[in-house]
């Protein structure tokens, strides 16, 4: 099969097309398209040989873009079998076959019917075959060709990524590369110039230009300042056909800017400045703002501010505020109009960020001096102290003076100043002062066992200007004076058993006082030298602020005596010194042999007579028997005795009356009245009635004028004292009795028996003021009538 096509544009392929329609008319029917081998024919013998081969066409070509109104001629299908009778049939399969490429099936003529875009698809694969028309059987194998959409330039070049936005630094060498564009361009880059691109500056000059191959931009100047020009913007084209007249153009913008570096120094805008500050302006807190300018932005206008000397470089300091780079001026020291009107500062501000390439253009930082006037301001009294500490007594009078305040007017005028306590806290009321000396008095009595330390506020404030006031701590501490007695440290139960020895410690006892050191310890124990030696304890002063309570006899019975009492006078070390009495009670107990106390209580009496615990036991039980029969007994003896019948004149409550009344206070015959009689009376002294003593009793004897002036509770002590020391009575407690009644009362006799008795001597009337309570009473008592109701 011969192919053949019209679709010859240059003048080479023109020639290609004349040669071959030329062979193709010549050898008409002779050329075989496909395979070295023949199908044999309906009919006839197969015979196997090589096929004689013609010139074979495997591609076609078709101009894309093609706008006539005809379809495009593509080429020619022409098979050797087909002798132009029209039995031979064209059949064309494969890509855009029926679709955009049609064929006459009898002459194999193939036509383009769409306008093909080859920047959609560039070539397309068909099949060819011719078949008998008559049998449908093919004539020769299939044959596969290719139609290739042949360019045009109708695509321009396109900047994909712009438009651009670049940084360049100022000052750059000139030629400093910038950035490079690309252009594309969809033409067929194999096929003449329709994709072959030329690079252009539009816009932009002469500060930049553009490799016209490689689209890269260049810087074109040398030193181009960013403080004079920031941004730039530059137009770049793009022009295929190798930038001849005819070709498509594409353009884009690149959006330059320069990029800031170091090349600027600071600078002042003034060589002098001046501040003004009062002298009322807080330490640390800011007085002023300094800058210099940079042209420069960025880390490359960061400066540091610092004050390199002058008379005020101790007063202030300056730091730099990161974000508006300004000097900040703060006070380092409280300024005094009265002792400094003015400061010199000479202040520098320097870059910290230096680039070396452009040192030429330095030195980067600057000088200006700074003159401070501080302002004179009316200020509060100043106290000459920051605080102050006083001392008092305690129980000091009302009035007594602690301590003095002075404070003082810091300006020239020298104002006078007034005192005055601020009564903030109930401390502030226990203090006075004087308005015009500020001498602090006591106010109230102190206590300092209740407070020991008062805090007080006083301020001052000039006179001229009552509202400036200035305020000063005031301790006062009160000091101690030794009133408060000494006591024993708590109540001690102090045991002493009955198997103890002479000399033995049996409690160690110790004291408090209220009173400071030195008005407390150093505690004195004694026994109440008022009394006489007692002959079972004794005390010993450890001179440890201690005491030890000791025996002074061998052995003690709780039967006979159970409980003790020893008064102790305890005196502190003040002045002078001060002292109390106190008295420990001393129980008597049963211990075991190593001093451990068995048991305190009376159980332990019956005990020590001898008697064992079965036979208590036995003792109460007889006793309990005995009760029993006697209420048995009784039971028995009254159920026989009351009879069955009760009579009604059977009075079961009777009242008993007794005619004697007593002979009163005046019956002496009635009791002894001996222990009433007047010492006077009494030649010798009573002995105890509840034993007879077998040895005469210690001397006792007075004179009887001396007992008629020793009072009552005087006479009973000595007798109580004789009695404790008397060896001849047994160690219990027994009744003592005493002839004396003490002296006669002045206001006479209290008796009723010498009481008037007629009923008209005393006066009840008042009974009836007494309340309806009282009323029957009244009645009674009194003459008046008992009201009657109906």
């Amino acid at each position: 099969m011969r192919i053949t096509s019209t679709s010859c544009i240059c003048p080479v392929l023109v020639c290609l097309c004349f040669v071959q329609r030329c062979y193709g008319a010549a050898h008409h029917g002779s050329i075989k398209v496909t395979r070295n081998q023949t199908k044999h024919i309906e009919g006839e013998t197969e015979v196997h040989h090589r096929p004689k081969r013609g010139w074979v066409w495997n591609q076609f070509f078709v101009l894309e873009e093609h706008m006539g109104p005809d379809p495009q001629y593509v080429g020619k299908l022409h098979s050797n079998s087909d002798k132009g009778d029209g039995s031979v049939k064209y059949i064309l399969t494969g890509e855009g076959a029926g679709t955009i490429f049609i064929i006459d099936d009898t002459t194999g003529d193939i036509h383009s019917t769409k306008s093909l875009d080859r920047e959609q698809k560039t070539h397309y694969v068909l099949h060819a075959q011719a078949i008998d028309r008559r049998t449908n059987k093919p004539l020769e194998p299939e044959s596969e060709f290719i139609i290739k959409v042949q360019d045009i330039n109708d695509n321009a070049p396109k900047f994909t990524d712009g438009p651009y936005i670049v940084t360049v630094p100022e000052m750059s060498e000139m030629g400093t590369s910038v950035l490079q564009v690309t252009a594309t361009d969809a033409d067929d880059p194999t096929y003449g110039n329709s994709a072959r691109v030329v690079y252009s500056i539009l816009q932009g000059q002469p500060y930049f230009s553009v490799d016209p191959k490689t689209g890269v931009i260049r810087t074109a100047l040398h030193n181009m300042d960013r403080e004079a020009r920031e941004h730039y913007s530059v137009v770049i084209q793009a022009k295929d056909m190798a930038g001849q007249v005819g070709g498509l153009s594409g353009s884009t913008t690149v959006n330059i800017t320069l990029t800031d570096v170091n090349d600027n120094p600071p600078r002042f805008p003034q060589k002098h400045y001046q501040l003004y500050v009062p002298e009322s302006a807080q330490v640390g807190s800011a007085v002023g703002k300094i800058k210099a300018n940079d042209a420069d932005t960025g880390s490359n206008a960061d400066m540091k501010y610092t004050i390199i000397n002058g008379d005020g470089s101790g007063v202030f300091s300056i730091s730099t505020d990161k974000e508006t780079r300004e000097g900040i001026l703060s006070l380092k020291k409280p300024l005094n109009y009265e002792k400094k009107k003015s400061y010199t500062l000479n202040i520098e501000g320097a870059n910290t960020h230096l680039d070396f390439r452009f040192s030429h253009l330095g030195p980067f930082k600057d000088v200006t001096m700074l003159k401070v006037i501080v302002g004179d301001v009316d200020e509060p009294p100043l106290f000459t102290m920051p605080s102050y500490v006083m001392e008092v007594y305690e129980n000091a009078k009302i009035g007594t003076p602690v301590g003095t305040v002075t404070a003082h007017d810091p300006d020239a005028a020298n104002s006078l100043v007034r005192y005055f306590i601020d009564h903030n806290t109930e401390e502030d009321r226990y203090f006075t002062i004087d308005a015009s000396t500020g001498t602090i008095k006591t106010a109230k009595i102190f206590d300092r066992e209740e407070t020991p330390w008062y805090n007080i506020t006083v301020a001052a404030s000039e006179i001229d200007n009552p509202g400036l006031v200035s305020h000063v701590p005031v301790g006062v501490r009160i000091l101690d004076v030794n009133d408060n007695p000494p006591e024993l440290a708590r109540d001690y139960d102090v045991v002493v058993c009955e198997n103890t020895k002479p000399g033995q410690v049996i409690q160690t006892i110790t004291a408090t006082d209220k009173d400071n050191a030195a008005n407390g310890p150093r505690f004195h124990f004694s026994l109440d030298e008022g009394l006489s030696l007692n002959p079972n304890f004794t005390l010993r002063n450890n001179e440890d602020n201690t005491a030890s309570i000791l025996t002074r006899r061998r052995r003690y019975s709780r039967s006979t005596q159970d409980t003790y009492y020893l008064p102790v006078l305890i005196s502190d070390g003040g002045v002078p010194p001060l002292s109390s009495s106190s008295t420990l009670t001393i129980r008597v107990c049963a211990c075991e042999r190593d001093g451990r106390v068995r048991t305190c209580h009376a159980e332990a009496f019956l005990s020590s007579a001898g008697l064992s615990t079965g036979a208590l036991i036995a003792i109460l039980l007889c006793i309990v028997i005995l009760l029993a029969i006697v209420v048995l007994f009784i039971t028995l003896r009254r159920s026989k005795k009351e009879p069955l019948i009760i009579s009604e004149e059977d009075v079961r409550e009777n009242v008993v009356t007794y005619d004697d009344e007593g002979g009163g206070e005046e019956d002496t015959e009635a009791f002894d009245i001996t222990a009433l009689r007047n010492p006077s009376a009494a030649e010798e002294l009573k002995y105890r009635r509840d034993v007879r003593p077998e040895v005469k009793p210690l001397s006792r004897h007075h004179p009887s004028s001396s007992l008629d002036s020793i009072d009552v509770q005087e006479f009973i002590k000595q007798r109580l004292a004789e009695a404790d020391l008397d060896p001849s009575v047994p160690p219990y407690d027994s009744l003592q009795t005493y002839a004396y009644e003490g002296h006669r009362s002045e206001a006479g006799s209290i008796s009723s028996l010498d009481s008037a008795t007629t009923h008209s001597d005393q006066d009840y009337n008042y009974l009836g003021d007494w309340g309806p309570e009282f009323k029957k009473l009244a009645e009674l008592y009194g003459e008046i009538e008992p009201e009657r109701t109906t």
